[in-house]
């Protein structure tokens, strides 16, 4: 008999389409509802409640009650952590999707990758942040300095407030689009939050594509200036 965790099950549940079809559509960190999942499955509304059940039962989801609707959302952190790394080491050993969309360029550009910034503009602020040694890498671990406390507070993040021994500050995540490090942790949370609370951005109702505004494209580069 074998021991320790059952690696094989997990991946048996990700691994089936519709249900990865799902579990990426909740990647934008939004809650949908079961029906909203089954379109995206490509699956009956009958079929995908046998899916989510499986899937909540695993504590890869969560769900909630909202009058008569019932709302599901990725478990945590830690399903959303899986989810980036696995995506991301998809695209760098080339298994990637050939079809693309009409949101495929927007998406390269700028999306939300669960709870944080990704894409060209996420890469772009990692990339300017580890440059000014706001950002000290570590192997695979990721440091806030000092001067990057000092940077990111004069930016108007307080924290104290995000600063959780439960999650990481900092945390560096492979972009499956441009295959390079961009921000992830409760820091790249507070970023983007903070970007679209200053009106440069924001999320495109019905995807995980963030839609900079000129002028917001231009002041994000020149926060994220080298």
């Amino acid at each position: 008999m074998k021991e320790g965790p059952d690696i094989a099950l997990l991946g048996a549940l990700i691994g089936d389409p519709a249900r990865a079809n799902m579990l990426t559509a909740l990647m934008s960190g939004k809650a949908l509802t079961a029906s909203e999942l089954a379109a995206v499955g490509g699956v009956t509304l009958q079929t995908a409640s046998a899916h989510l059940k499986k899937l909540e039962a695993a504590e890869l989801l969560r769900q909630r009650k909202q009058g008569r609707h019932r709302y599901f959302s990725l478990a945590g952190d830690e399903v959303g952590n899986l989810l980036e790394t696995m995506m991301g080491l998809a695209a760098k050993r080339g298994l990637t999707r050939t079809r693309t969309g009409p949101k495929d360029l927007a998406m390269r550009k700028a999306r939300v990758c669960y709870n944080h910034l990704a894409g060209e503009m996420g890469v772009l602020m990692y990339d300017r942040m580890a440059q000014r040694r706001h950002l000290i890498e570590h192997g695979d671990d990721v440091v806030l300095s000092d001067s990057g406390r000092a940077f990111v507070e004069q930016f108007g993040i307080d924290l104290g407030a995000i600063e959780d021994r439960r999650r990481p500050l900092c945390r560096s995540c492979l972009d499956w689009s441009a295959r390079r490090t961009h921000l992830a942790g409760s820091l790249g949370t507070a970023l983007l939050t903070q970007i679209c609370a200053l009106g440069w951005a924001g999320r495109d109702p019905g995807s995980r594509v963030i839609a900079f505004s000129p002028d917001g494209e231009g002041r994000f580069r020149e926060q994220f200036s080298a």
